[in-house]
Parts: C-alpha cells; sequence; structure tokens
C-alpha cells in the first residue's frame, strides 16, 4: 500500500471512530419513541411556563413569589406522581419583592421614563423629586470633586449606552458553521473568566462598593444606570449584596432605558435643568430558609435505585420580567421530562431526581448547598479575604471531602441558556462521554441535535458539579434573542419562548436521564481536580479518587 493509501485509511478509521464508538452504546429506541410521542403531541410545558411567569411572576431568591413558585412545584410534580417531593432549605438571606415604580421626568417636559429598581434597592418612602445631575463617578478621585454637591439629586454616573440601529434580527439559530466551531476543541479555553476579566471585575466592583456609602453620605435621592440594549429593553439585576440584614445599607439605585437615558444626558450637557420625580416601593422579608430553598422529587429506580441520574434547572429569577427565558423555560422543560417519563410508564433501574435550584443569580447558592449537603465539599475560610471577591468568582481552597452519595451519582444534566431548543451538549472535557452522548443525541437529529463539543462550558449550576468531579453537563442550546433581549431584562417574558422549542428540550432530557437511568455502568468520570493548595507544586500527583464507570 503506497503512502497516500495509508494516510486515507488512517483518516478514514479516525473519522468512523466515533460512530464505531457511538454504535457500542446501547439506545432504547422503543423508549425513545415513547418519549418522543408523550412530550411532542400531549405536552404540558407551556402550562407550567404560563403558570411560573404569568400567574407567579418574577421569582427573586428569597421572596415570598419564590416560595409560593416552589410549593407549586413541589405540588405538581406529586400530582405527576413523583416520589418525595420537597423543598428542602437553604441558607441565603432577606427576601426582596418589587412592588411599584414609577419614574417620570417633570422638566423641562413630562414624560414616563421606563425603569426598574436594583434588586434589594431601598425604596423611596412614597414619590420624590429631585434635580438630576450628570457626575462622571468612575474612579475614587472623582468622588472629591463632587462631596457636598449631591444631596437631594439624582445621580447619573455612567456614559449613556450606545444604541445601534437594528440592522439584523435580535434572534437567532446556530447555523452548521458555528456548530462546527463549538465542536471544535480550543486549548486554554478551560474557565469562564479570563486573569484579566476577573481583575476588570474586581476593579468595578471595589469602586462601587465605595460609591454607594459615598451616595448614601452625600444623602442623594437616587442613582440611576443607563442599561444596555434598545426598544425600551432595560437590563437589571441586583447590585453589590443587600440580601443580607447586616449588609452596608444601599442607595436606591435604578437602571433606565438606554434612550430615555441618553436624552436625560444629553439635555444635562447642555446645561438644561432636569427634575425627575421617582416612586420606588418595596417590601423586605425576614430570612425564610424555604422562601431560597430547592425543589426536590424523584422517580425511585429498582435493581438500581441506590444510584442517581439528576436533571436540573435554577428556579429562581429577576424582578423587570417574569423570569420566562432564564430560567422558566428551563425549569418547565426538566419538570416536563419526569412527566413525559411517568405518562410513558418507563421505570428506570437508577432513580432519576430533579431539582429546581435557588439562588443561581447570586451565586449558585442553591446547587452549591446540595453539592456540600450530600456530594463533596470544602472547608470554608476562616477569615473574609482581603479583596472581598464573591464566593461564586473565588477558585476552590482547601481538601475536597466526598460523602457516600459521592460515588452514587450517575450524571448531572442542566439546562439554563434561554428558550431555545436543545442542539448538543457540552462534555467539559471529558472524552470518555463523547461516543456515549453521540449515541443518545442520535434519535434527535432530525429536531436538530447534533453537536458534542469537548468544550467547557461555564454560568450555570453544572460548575457546581464540575468543580468537585462530577459529571455534569449543560446542553447547547440556540441562544434566539437571549443575549440580545431577554437576558436579566424586562422583555424575559412568556412570549419569548418558542413551544416547539420547549416540546423538543423536554423530550432530550428525558431520553438523556433515561439512557442515563438504564445503562449498566455510571457514566465516566474525569479524575478528580488537584487540590488547589498542591496543583502548582505537584501537578502530576492529583490522585484520581474517581469511581470508575462499570
Amino acid at each position: 500500500m503506497n503512502r497516500t493509501s495509508v494516510a486515507a485509511s488512517l483518516l478514514a478509521a479516525l473519522v468512523l471512530a466515533p460512530a464505531t464508538l457511538a454504535a457500542e452504546e446501547k439506545v432504547d429506541l422503543a423508549a425513545v419513541t415513547r418519549i418522543r410521542d408523550e412530550a411532542f403531541n400531549r405536552s404540558k410545558a407551556q402550562e407550567t411556563l404560563s403558570k411560573l411567569t404569568d400567574e407567579i411572576g418574577p421569582r427573586v431568591t428569597g421572596s415570598p413569589a419564590y416560595r409560593k413558585a416552589a410549593e407549586w412545584a413541589k405540588s405538581q410534580l406529586s400530582e405527576w406522581g413523583l416520589s418525595a417531593a420537597r423543598v428542602e432549605p437553604v441558607t441565603f438571606g432577606r427576601g426582596w419583592t418589587l412592588d411599584r415604580v414609577a419614574v417620570h421626568m417633570v422638566a423641562p417636559a413630562v414624560a414616563p421614563i421606563e425603569a426598574f429598581p436594583k434588586a434589594w434597592t431601598p425604596g423611596t418612602d412614597g414619590p420624590k423629586r429631585g434635580k438630576a445631575v450628570y457626575a462622571k463617578l468612575e474612579k475614587e478621585e472623582d468622588l472629591a470633586a463632587w462631596k457636598g454637591k449631591l444631596e437631594g439629586k439624582v445621580v447619573l454616573t455612567g456614559a449613556p449606552p450606545e444604541v445601534k440601529l437594528g440592522e439584523k434580527a435580535d434572534a437567532s439559530r446556530y447555523t452548521d458553521k458555528e456548530l462546527e466551531e463549538i465542536a471544535r476543541f480550543e486549548p486554554g479555553g478551560r474557565g469562564r473568566f479570563s486573569p484579566a476579566e476577573r481583575e476588570r471585575m474586581m476593579k468595578e466592583r471595589r469602586f462601587r462598593r465605595k460609591l454607594a456609602p459615598f451616595l448614601i453620605e452625600e444623602k442623594a435621592l437616587a442613582w440611576i444606570d443607563g442599561s444596555r440594549g434598545d426598544d425600551g429593553t432595560v437590563f437589571v439585576q441586583g447590585g453589590d449584596g443587600g440580601w443580607k440584614a447586616d449588609d452596608p445599607p444601599q442607595p436606591v439605585s435604578l437602571v433606565v432605558g438606554a434612550e430615555a437615558y441618553g436624552r436625560l444626558v444629553r439635555l444635562l450637557e447642555r446645561k438644561v435643568e432636569v427634575e425627575l420625580e421617582i416612586d420606588v416601593k418595596v417590601s423586605f422579608t425576614p430570612e425564610d430558609s424555604l422562601a431560597s430553598g430547592n425543589v426536590i422529587a424523584e422517580i425511585p429506580g429498582s435493581d438500581r435505585k441506590d444510584e442517581v441520574v439528576l436533571i436540573g434547572a435554577h428556579l429562581d429569577s429577576w424582578q423587570a420580567g417574569t423570569g420566562a427565558t432564564d430560567n422558566g423555560a428551563g425549569v418547565a422543560a426538566v419538570m416536563e421530562a419526569v412527566r413525559v417519563l411517568k405518562a410513558a410508564g418507563l421505570k428506570p433501574r437508577r432513580t432519576i431526581r430533579v431539582a429546581l435550584w435557588s439562588g443561581e443569580e447570586q451565586g449558585f447558592f442553591g446547587s452549591r448547598a446540595y453539592v456540600s449537603a450530600y456530594l463533596a465539599s470544602r472547608p470554608e475560610p476562616k477569615e473574609k479575604p482581603d479583596d472581598d471577591m464573591p464566593s461564586f468568582l473565588r477558585r476552590p481552597t482547601g481538601p475536597l471531602t466526598t460523602k457516600p452519595d459521592y460515588a452514587k451519582l450517575a450524571a448531572y444534566f442542566n439546562l439554563d441558556n434561554g428558550g431555545g431548543k436543545i442542539r448538543g451538549i457540552y462534555t467539559q472535557e471529558n472524552a470518555e462521554v463523547v461516543p456515549v452522548f453521540e449515541a443518545w443525541l442520535a434519535p434527535f437529529r432530525d429536531t436538530g441535535a447534533t453537536t458534542v463539543t469537548m468544550k467547557r462550558t461555564g454560568g450555570t449550576d453544572h460548575q457546581t458539579f464540575d468543580s468537585v468531579g462530577l459529571p455534569g453537563f449543560q446542553f447547547i442550546q440556540d441562544e434566539l434573542d437571549y443575549m440580545t433581549r431577554t437576558h436579566h431584562s424586562n422583555m424575559d417574558v412568556y412570549e419569548r419562548v418558542p413551544k416547539s422549542d420547549l416540546m423538543q428540550a423536554s423530550a432530550v432530557i428525558a431520553s438523556f436521564a433515561w439512557h442515563a437511568a438504564q445503562r449498566d455502568g455510571l457514566l465516566p468520570r474525569k479524575p478528580l481536580p488537584p487540590e488547589p493548595a498542591e496543583a502548582e507544586k505537584k501537578p502530576e500527583a492529583a490522585k484520581d479518587a474517581t469511581p470508575k464507570a462499570r
């Protein structure tokens, strides 16, 4: 055989290898048929989504609305026949509810302004009027220049966001080329934030933590930021903390749509006097561990019932919209997945457990509490770090202690990237699961689910599991208008979740849960991460304490 033929044979072998490996993984097509039939022909996912968004509405962690959603989800899962449905308490902090907000420009002209307060901001104690000032407070040296000048003022601190003409559609689906790029592994892309991004974030955080008390000391009426985005979309989350009763006081802080903010700044830069009327009413509620609890329910297994397949999404949301794409869609899909399995009469070997997490938006509070309680934990730092970095951004420290259930978790599958259908799955650099997932996706290729990538992804609750060496995965979803329009915005509403996408996602999740529950062995695991204290000294000495797939 000549060199060209040898090279061609090797190339063919490499191309065919994944398909051959995938073919070795058993796929229960009879179960897939039943799952697809129930999910596509008798779906209740939209009903679940409407209950969460239209009826219950925003579900800020720790709030009465969050507890109402958790209690409803627990009852609904029980009604569908799941066992051991419960709300497991999670320590978080006090609740906060937005009761009313109204912002108007009253001079030089009258105009309503689309605005939302940041979560855990205080209220104004009735309508208050104040002159607006544009104070570019971007670094500590700027504070001295404005000292004694802000009492009773509405303070605008940031430059107007750029508003571009909408020359292309907000929503988009992944093209074949884009999916190929996602599937292409790139060494070095392991973290959610680069060192430079972390430093920038911490620098901004440190300054905001000095700006907030400065504005309170100066007795400013309110602090206003301009939102990114356009067409009246307001992207708003929380400030820096505020949910702990002993956190430093926060100023009344609001975010205003880009167009309205730009108008205010232009007027002020032209030395036109601007007066605003602001009315913010909020409610604080005492800490209630069930108002920030995780919802758990399960389909008991048979011969391997002590082993668990976990599927989940976060139940909490922000306050401006109704939490539809972030993450009511994920909740509706995983709830629908277990309903489908029950309705289809499928009885798994392993226990299939569904978890609806709290506190994801504040740093994975719910999933971290679950992992720490049942699976693995590290010791809490004895002293508060000097840089005051939020815990979810901090690199893990201290030895990892695994618990009995650690060896019994087959996998965790997460959905939390908007309302788009599933296009594939991230393996978090676990090569052994690639052929397994390719086989499981094969019956859904006709729905657009085709891609298995070795890449890591971040920003969702699967990280809590992956960080302690457990097989935690996030699905690839069509972005639609998630980042352009709905993510943490007042446009995060029911209408932004396509019905067909939600049905497809629930079917794929149900099938993945089923196959993970039925296979003879646990899913393969990566080696345990090296102990942080020793990683730089002896990276080759990290012991593989991972339970092996059988």
